[in-house]
């Protein structure tokens, strides 16, 4: 599988298939159709239009869609999306609201490289703007990453989490999301042994695969199933000519999508059939939820097979981080060396990803680190998503997250502040008003 010619085979496939739907569209908008009235067309037209869409949009990194904030006086302010460090495989960024009060709170979202742009948090981002100072690392597509740059595993992308930690300063308050879950554990171990001072304040993690056995789900069990050779020889290409990266070995992004939608087959088939019939209705909209949902979901990234390849021998069948015996940069991390970093997990009971217990498996590593610095939480029927950008997370986790951050911050006054705002409603957080 490992061949250029294989990877320009499959975009050749969904270029195809664009064009399908693009030719679809085009035809049955012909003017002249409409001289013979017939439902068909109109299934026709609405077909072309849902494949055009889709397959166009696994190609097209999303925009953040944060352009305005609405502050205390009352006016929209623009949000300029500023880069802090730049690096080839990745970037830390910084949502500023020019003419706003700067917030005492600084968050640094660790978004997930597990073959979704950080867009994906672009929800978690406009709740916490309200109430904070907003950083997320912004990863790069491995197919625009020219050969030249190097690899980037594991241990690359801790020491890049290390590096973005550095550069934040210790009163950072990190949230890392999904998959970087037990990489941000371990960078923080990596800091309190080598850099104590540059620490961050509190590690709030949700939903993250620390410990992969402590409760299957569909991906432990496939993590399980499989050789690393198989893994190699059925997942990895090499990016075509098309793009910068050419002869990059990555684990495309549109291998991990058919993963994703397999999982769930039967639902986002009825999804495309009931988007197909409002459109041939008239009953869609740009912005419905569909398109909202999907513009996002089917926007994929590659990523560098040396992390995908990593991540599942170290991380899921190795069970490094979980044995406490991860190394990095030919020094091991011991997670016993945090003492005074606070760590708060949260999981999904219903979360089919990252199963209650898997991410819960951190706080038994912090042999260290006392008791009242430890918390943790269960969010009853959220399912993986809902507890970092559902109605989990606004009405629940969020307050609850916001409320760690403050009681594990060096000023005092915070919790004043925080106390100042306690009966506003569950979902402030999605509304553009400042606090």
């Amino acid at each position: 599988m490992k061949y250029m010619m294989t990877y320009d085979m499959m975009e050749s496939m969904r270029n195809t298939n664009q064009w399908l739907g693009a030719t679809a569209r085009a035809f049955a908008s012909y003017p002249a159709v409409a001289l013979w009235p017939n439902p068909g067309m109109e299934m026709l037209k609405a077909w072309g239009e849902v494949t055009e869409r889709s397959f166009s949009r696994m190609v097209a990194k999303p925009d953040w869609g944060i352009s305005t904030f609405t502050c205390e006086d009352g006016k929209d302010h623009l949000v300029s999306i500023n880069t802090v460090v730049s690096r080839p495989f990745g970037d830390l960024i910084h949502f500023a609201v020019p003419g706003r009060k700067a917030r005492n709170r600084r968050v640094l979202l660790v978004a997930p490289m597990s073959g979704h742009y950080a867009t994906l948090l672009r929800k978690t981002v406009k709740s916490l703007l309200v109430d904070c100072e907003v950083y997320i690392t912004d990863w790069h597509n491995a197919r625009d990453i020219p050969v030249s740059a190097g690899k980037f595993d594991v241990e690359d992308y801790t020491l890049y989490l290390v590096d973005f930690m550095k550069a934040l300063g210790s009163d950072i308050h990190v949230i890392a999301v999904c998959q970087p879950v037990p990489l941000t554990l371990a960078a923080t171990a990596y800091l309190a042994a080598e850099d104590p001072k540059a620490q961050p304040a509190s590690l709030t993690l949700i939903g993250g695969p620390v410990d992969p056995e402590a409760n299957h789900t569909e991906v432990t069990d496939f993590g399980r199933s499989v050789t690393m050779g198989q893994l190699e020889q059925t997942m990895i290409q090499r990016v075509g000519f098309k793009y910068a990266g050419v002869g990059r070995l990555v684990y495309p992004g549109l291998l991990q999508l058919a993963s994703f939608i397999s999982m769930n087959g039967e639902t986002h088939t009825k999804a495309f059939q009931d988007q197909i019939m409002r459109i041939a209705k008239g009953e869609d909209g740009e912005h419905d939820r569909h398109n909202t949902f999907y513009d996002e979901y089917l926007a994929v990234m590659d990523m560098p097979a040396e992390f995908y390849l990593s991540t599942v021998e170290r991380i899921f069948k190795g069970r490094d981080i979980a044995r406490n015996d991860f190394w990095v940069d030919g020094k091991k991390v011991d997670f016993g060396k945090i003492t005074t970093v606070a760590v708060k997990i949260v999981e999904g009971e219903e979360d089919d990803i990252s199963a209650p217990g898997q991410c819960l498996a951190a706080l038994d590593l912090l042999t260290s680190l006392p008791d009242d610095k430890k918390a943790a939480h269960l969010e009853p029927g959220a399912g993986h998503y809902g507890i970092f950008a559902g109605r989990s997370w606004r009405n629940n986790i969020r307050p609850l997250v916001l409320d760690f951050i403050d009681a594990n911050s060096g000023d005092p006054t915070r919790k004043l502040r925080r106390a100042k705002h306690k009966d506003l409603p569950p979902d402030a957080g999605l509304s553009n008003v400042a606090l």
